[in-house]
């Protein structure tokens, strides 16, 4: 199998939208639906078709990509609005989003009844990797199929196979408990250097390089020290995924405590009506507790 000239893209939101314009400079055609049609219309300026359907969407497409908030959004979309049924045999299923492993594996059984090949390929990387065509691709299912989508891979970013259908899910979650974990060590460690006296900006700039540099204190270190929230990534998306986390510990018998622990702190932070913040806001929370203890004097700049 070559890769197929015509893709079907659902879900052009924060991070779909980018995606689709890496596939679309890669030459690829591609049609794209949303449920909210204006985020999908500017698309059709840099030559996206649109559907007003993701039925009308996919049908006679060779790969269909989903990029949605959740599992049972992905679950409704295909199997209750049409998708599933309007996908020819041997189409390719590549669902991006996060979703529980136990969902991609059920959604991997029931479309190979009707002959698709179903890959979860969550993503990490967050709009800037969509941007730039660098995502890390997670990817569970079929090896070969897999290998032979490579060219619709590389218009996103680097593509590694994990294992079988819900691996890719899993290596997500195993990403999201990094992530989620390091964001939390970023602002204390930050917040510590603040409170003691010290320049919060020249400590990051200090202690790049050594054993504590990571993206996180690259990217989210330097959304902190700016105090800049506007996401990025939902601070209420990377509570969900640290559900999901402890969901499927739980169902293997493992005991996470600290991602017990940074998840109760994203949940403060989103009761506290900051869910919609960039997921470096955690740092928000954590001085809410330290009062007045701040990083620097500049102000927040928020989303909306």
């Amino acid at each position: 199998m070559t890769a197929p000239n015509g893709i079907a893209f659902l879900g052009t939101g924060l991070m779909g939208a980018p995606m689709v314009r890496r596939l679309l400079a890669a030459g690829f055609d591609v049609t794209v639906w949303n449920r909210t049609r204006e985020k999908a219309e500017a698309l059709a300026l840099a030559g996206a078709r649109l559907a007003d359907k993701p039925s009308a969407a996919v049908a006679g497409a060779g790969v269909v990509i989903t990029m949605l908030e959740s599992g049972p959004i992905v679950s409704d979309v295909v199997f209750r609005k049409g998708v599933a049924s309007a996908m020819r045999q041997d189409t390719t299923f590549i669902d991006m989003s996060s979703t529980p492993p136990s969902t991609a594996r059920k959604h991997s059984e029931k479309l190979a009844e009707g002959g698709i090949v179903a890959i979860d390929a969550p993503v990490s990387g967050g709009t800037v990797g969509a941007e730039q065509g660098t995502l890390a691709i997670m990817a569970g299912g079929d090896a070969r199929r897999i290998a032979d989508l490579k060219p619709v891979f590389d218009a996103m970013g680097r593509v590694i196979h994990v294992g079988p259908a819900g691996a890719g899910q899993l290596a997500k979650l195993a990403n999201q408990a990094i992530v989620a974990v390091t964001i939390g060590a970023v602002a204390e460690g930050l917040l510590l250097a603040a409170a003691g006296g010290a320049d919060p900006a020249s400590v990051r700039d200090a202690i790049r390089g050594g054993f504590a540099e990571s993206r996180i204190l690259d990217l989210h270190g330097a959304r902190m020290v700016a105090r800049d929230f506007v996401p990025g990534a939902p601070s209420r998306i990377q509570l969900k995924d640290l559900d999901t986390i402890l969901a499927e510990a739980q169902s293997l018998g493992l005991d996470l405590p600290l991602v017990r622990n940074v998840r109760d702190r994203f949940a403060m932070l989103c009761n506290a009506g900051l869910g919609e913040t960039d997921h470096s806001a955690l740092l928000l929370e954590l001085e809410q507790r330290n009062m007045p203890v701040r990083l620097g004097d500049a102000p927040n700049r928020m989303p909306g």
